[in-house]
């Protein structure tokens, strides 16, 4: 008895096979230089707005501390699944160990659970600053801001090493196809051959914990921010109050739409082709679009990339003297 419950407890798979964004290899070639260029977009961009923050001094302030932690957060997290993605588009399906899946979907659950308590801050941020602006220096203080992106980035780190145990801990005896482009929860929840119940309910809690707690932490502060600034004296004003969240509300927007919309249908068709087009969307598109949307409605970022621009420019016209 003892000897049957090792074995069953036991991981028979060795390695998963994931199908890929698509098995047509009429168009994978196209889809991989669209991929690979959009890939190499969103790093470039997130990494522009790091040293944006990092080397102007007028944008040393808690709103852009956030935003170079998202950005930095964004290129992390679209490095974790666009290489698999890459590499089906390249190859076709492909074999992935046992323990690079787990390694995949471990720093997957930490991101994007950093990825949520870090816009609960940046929500709470903004609420801040337009509902108590006469406290803001003491409430976002830079010991404050400091612990608020260290609890994001800590409880993303926890959070994934319970579900990834859980995870890792159950028996896989086969079928090994993933119909998916990386390592995800339900797709290898659904290939397990043993009781799953347990984790689907760490899974749960956990998304109640992270995912609607921050939801509705942004959702709070929005709330409030929208009563304050209905109550703003003049239109001037409210448009300046707004025009400081605006390009967060958006970002919120998309982000938690897609996700609970994917994460809310039945697991039955979790691994349709809608399924890997959604996650496309919050894996690859939101990352990109993040920084376009800060730096098109950010004045302040328009003016210290300018400057980049401009030193850039005046450094090359002097190198170009000098070589003359």
């Amino acid at each position: 008895m003892e000897r049957s419950l090792e074995l069953g407890n036991m991981t028979r798979v060795q390695e998963f096979v994931l199908l890929g964004l698509s098995t047509r290899p009429g168009i994978r070639n196209a889809l991989f230089a669209v991929f690979l260029t959009l890939y190499l977009l969103t790093l470039l961009e997130n990494t522009l707005i790091i040293y944006l923050i990092c080397s102007h001094s007028e944008l040393h302030k808690p709103m852009y501390f956030f935003l170079g932690n998202l950005s930095c957060l964004e290129m992390c997290y679209v490095s974790v699944t666009m290489p698999s993605l890459l590499l089906g588009l390249w190859t076709g399906p492909c074999h992935v160990p046992f323990t690079a899946c787990i390694i995949q979907l471990f720093l997957f659950i930490a991101f994007i659970s950093t990825k949520c308590t870090l816009l609960a801050s940046m929500a709470y941020d903004r609420y801040v600053a337009i509902c108590h602006p006469l406290h803001y220096p003491l409430l976002m203080r830079p010991q404050v801001c400091l612990g608020l992106a260290l609890s994001s980035w800590l409880g993303g780190l926890l959070v994934s090493v319970v579900k990834t145990s859980c995870i890792a801990s159950l028996s896989y005896c086969g079928p090994n196809v993933l119909n998916h482009f990386f390592c995800d929860v339900s797709p290898l929840l659904n290939l397990s051959c043993t009781h799953v119940a347990l984790t689907e309910l760490v899974d749960f809690i956990s998304a109640i914990i992270i995912f609607c707690g921050s939801l509705l932490v942004a959702l709070a502060s929005y709330v409030a921010i929208g009563n304050t600034v209905l109550h703003m004296p003049s239109a001037a004003t409210r448009r300046k109050a707004l025009s400081t969240c605006a390009s967060h509300l958006l970002v919120v927007g998309m982000f938690y739409a897609v996700v609970l919309f994917i994460y809310s249908h039945p697991r039955h068709i979790n691994s349709t082709g809608l399924s890997k087009v959604l996650s496309v969307i919050y894996t690859m598109v939101t990352p990109m679009c993040s920084p376009i949307i800060y730096c098109l409605r950010n004045r302040e970022v328009h003016v210290a990339l300018q400057k980049t621009l401009h030193l850039c420019w005046v450094s090359s016209v002097r190198t170009d003297l000098a070589h003359s």
